[in-house]
């Protein structure tokens, strides 16, 4: 494992020799924002990135020695999708958390009629939560997108929308092949108010996509750009080939 530093003091670059090696590291780190925010606090509150990526890492964190019952887990982002469906984030998260013992918490409600209406549900109910998150764990799209920040016709909501506002539905356009369905995403403001912001990300082309957005700033056209921009907060990148 090496140790970068940017030109910015507020964003480290982390590198590691393969994905397992970061997976085991992450988890490590997570862990220890958990613990201290419950030794501060009693509680946690963290939000976690959804796709494969994360996954090694959620099998590591999922055997530390931690309080679970008083972790809360939201995903960074959700596809509108039904609990148990293969693309939902949540699902793969609460298999590795619920059995011990975190609350983790579903973003998308079965009964929204429309991805707007589940973003509004979900935003209500984030606001009952303790408040900032204690940490955003991000991956980060091939396209530049991070939780589900895409381009398309509520691009410029999931930026620049009020402050207070903390998920909202997304209709991404285009959509992507992957995953072809209305998101409900974390907000910007929601990303870059945690007091922890890690991102894990393996492969060079990804790499270079945040090299890029880094040195583009606020002016980036990547979403991801825009959300560091605006992150107070020293960043660390986590990547692997």
């Amino acid at each position: 494992m090496q140790k970068d530093e940017l030109m910015t003091t507020e964003i480290e670059w982390w590198d590691y020799d393969d994905a397992a090696e970061m997976a085991e590291a992450v988890a490590g780190d997570i862990g220890f924002v958990i613990e201290s925010a419950i030794d501060a606090r009693g509680a946690a509150v963290i939000a976690l990135a959804g796709g494969k990526t994360p996954l090694p890492i959620y099998e590591h964190l999922a055997k530390a020695k931690l309080d679970w019952k008083r972790v809360t887990i939201v995903p960074g982002d959700e596809r509108i999708v039904p609990l148990g469906d293969p693309l939902s984030n949540v699902t793969a998260i609460g298999k590795a958390f619920i059995p011990k013992g975190a609350r983790v918490i579903p973003l998308v409600s079965a009964t929204a009629p429309d991805h707007k209406a589940a973003g509004r549900a979900a935003d209500a109910l984030l606001q009952d939560l303790h408040w900032p998150l204690d940490l955003c764990l991000l991956g980060v799209g091939g396209d530049g997108h991070a939780a589900s920040i895409f381009p398309g016709p509520d691009y410029d909501e999931a930026l620049n929308g009020p402050r207070e506002r903390r998920a909202l539905g997304v209709m991404p356009e285009p959509l992507p092949k992957e995953a072809p369905v209305p998101r409900v995403t974390l907000s910007k403001a929601a990303i870059t108010s945690a007091r922890a912001l890690m991102l894990a990300v393996t492969g060079g082309a990804k790499r270079q996509v945040i090299e890029d957005a880094v040195k583009e700033g606020a002016s980036s056209p990547y979403p991801i750009g825009r959300i560091l921009a605006d992150t107070e907060l020293p960043v660390d990148i986590h990547w692997a080939p």
